[in-house]
This record gives structure tokens, C-alpha cells and sequence, in this order.
């Protein structure tokens, strides 16, 4: 497999390519400031480089959608999902992050930004898009909900909690032919319950946590907020691809 990017008329790349994606995991697993890369990998500058182009050119999602493809066919299912779950998750957000992508939620008092992700019922993420937190979670919907559907046309019924009832419910089945299926939370549990289909998601936000530069939002942009989210995935999709097989007995 070629490494190192080629064109015409043009310089070949002076580092290789896994040397560039090893620097970025690692950056995103131990939550590193840029300019602290370890010596071992290339210069910060470079791979900060190589990470702002495929973060502006969507490489990065399109690599994260291959691993994806194969994680669900390794697993025994179609490449193409058919039902996902939505749900948004509050971080408070670093000093870097200016007040024109940020906010305040007084339901969880954070002052900071909120992802907004539907993720498959493996609990791979078919889509996020990251928002100051006083963003509501149907207005983001409306956004996030399109754009799922025009990546994945097979997709037909998404779980949500009742933070997404309303008039959001008929937008999509009449919009995007997408049945929205509410799961509530009766009055009379007491204390924490696994809900059916709303525990993938909160899952995937576990997942998310376990990733140290994702713990608190540290991007100055939203569009390195989301980038920073497939980077998570990607690392635990490959160590899932990685994973051997138990022989069978």
C-alpha cells in the first residue's frame, strides 16, 4: 500500500502516512495538546497539517465509512443500516471556543457545546454534528436527520427520547419517509434504567468518554469537534477489525 501522496507537478510527502495517523490517535487517546507530540512522530505542524486537510476535504469521514462498512459486515449484517438511534450529548467546552460556538444548557448547567449523533444499532455512528449547547435537540434533528437520510437510503426508523417529540415526528415521516420512534421513560422508575434502544447510544457516549480529548471540548472550530469524534470511532472500529476470532470448537 502506497504511503506517501504523489502528483503531478507536485513534492511527494516527506512523512509516511501511517506515521501521520498514529501522531493523530495518539493525540486523540491521551488528549495531548498539539505542539506536545512526542519526538517519535513527525513534527506537530505536519501532522496538524495532514489533520486539517482531511478534515476540510471529508477524508476522514470517508475513511471512518469504509471502517464502518466492514465492522457491519464482519458482524454479519448489511453495510447499509436500516434503523439508528439519535440522541445529543453535553461537554463543557475550553477557553479556546469562542462565544459564537458556544452556550450555556440549564438543564445540565454546562457551559459549552453539544454533540448530536445517530448511531446504528451496533452503536457505530452514522452521523454527528457538533452545536453550541443551548442548541435544541429538535433543531438539530432537523439537520442531522436529512443529512442521514441522503447517506443512507435504507435507513427507516430511528429510537429517540422525549426530547424529540412534536412536530418533528411528522417532519420525517412526511419529509424523509424516517419513522421516529420515541422510547419515554415512565414516571414510576426510580433510578437509573436501561431503556430498550436508548442504552446503544448512551453507550456510544461511554465510548466517547474513554477518549481523553473528547472528555472536554478543546476544538476551536465545530467541524475539528467533529473530526475529533470519527478519530474516536476509528480507532475503535480498527482494534475491533484487528481483534482475532475465537476458534470455533
Amino acid at each position: 500500500m502506497e504511503t506517501r501522496r504523489t502528483s503531478r507537478g507536485g513534492q511527494p510527502e516527506a512523512y509516511c502516512h501511517r506515521a501521520m495517523l498514529d501522531a493523530i490517535r495518539y493525540l486523540v487517546d491521551n488528549g495531548i495538546k498539539w505542539r506536545a507530540m512526542p519526538v517519535d512522530f513527525p513534527p506537530w505542524d505536519r501532522v496538524y497539517a495532514f489533520f486539517r486537510r482531511w478534515r476540510d476535504h471529508s477524508l476522514v469521514k470517508e475513511f471512518h465509512d469504509r471502517l464502518r462498512d466492514r465492522v457491519r459486515q464482519k458482524a454479519g449484517r448489511d453495510a447499509q443500516p436500516t434503523a439508528g438511534v439519535i440522541d445529543s450529548q453535553s461537554v463543557k467546552a475550553d477557553a479556546v471556543v469562542g462565544s459564537d460556538s458556544r452556550g450555556f444548557e440549564g438543564g445540565k448547567l454546562i457551559n459549552g457545546r453539544k454533540r448530536h449523533v445517530v448511531v446504528d444499532t451496533l452503536g457505530l455512528l452514522l452521523a454527528v454534528m457538533v452545536t453550541a449547547a443551548d442548541t435544541g435537540d429538535r433543531t438539530a434533528a432537523h439537520v442531522l436527520h436529512e443529512q442521514v437520510a441522503d447517506a443512507h437510503h435504507r435507513l427507516a426508523l430511528v429510537w429517540a427520547d422525549g426530547g424529540y417529540t412534536g412536530s418533528l415526528v411528522e417532519h420525517c415521516l412526511t419529509a424523509l419517509a424516517l419513522v421516529l420512534a420515541v422510547v419515554k421513560r415512565s414516571n414510576n422508575m426510580r433510578g437509573f434504567v436501561v431503556l430498550p434502544k436508548r442504552w446503544i447510544v448512551e453507550r456510544f457516549f461511554a465510548h466517547l468518554m474513554r477518549t481523553r480529548r473528547l472528555v472536554r471540548d478543546f476544538e476551536r472550530r465545530t467541524s475539528s469537534a467533529e473530526a475529533m469524534v470519527y478519530w474516536s470511532m476509528i480507532m475503535l472500529m480498527t482494534r475491533r477489525l484487528a481483534r482475532s476470532r475465537p476458534a470455533r470448537a
